[in-house]
């Protein structure tokens, strides 16, 4: 086994042990933890943004036209099909209507004749 592979290691294995010895434990001991974070930190923000994800992303149709596509939740947005202005509100589309706007739904009566 050659042991100029090893050398960097134990290089920094000496440098280590010298620091512990004379006192500066505290320092590798927080070079250790700042090196753990760096590594740490991006997996816990993938892990941490999928949640959120799972939790804000909503899969509706559009109440006016049926066209089926995603929105994130508590926020306004229009339909890509027929452009109507929609809020995302309960995980459910609905369309946005103004202040003051009343939205109604038609019914279509039958006409009766006046043979009747």
């Amino acid at each position: 086994m050659n042991l100029l592979n090893l050398r960097p290691w134990l290089t920094l294995l000496a440098v280590i042990w010298l620091l512990a010895s004379l006192g500066l434990g505290w320092l590798v001991n927080s070079l250790l933890i700042i090196v753990g974070l760096l590594f740490l930190a991006p997996i816990v923000a993938f892990f941490g943004f999928r949640w959120w994800l799972q939790r804000n992303l909503v899969a509706d149709q559009c109440p006016v036209c049926r066209y089926e596509f995603t929105g994130l939740n508590n926020s306004q947005l229009q339909c890509p099909n027929c452009g109507e202005s929609l809020l995302v509100q309960n995980s459910h589309f609905q369309r946005f209507t103004p202040e003051g706007t009343i939205d109604i739904k038609a019914v279509e009566v039958p006409a009766k004749s006046l043979e009747d």
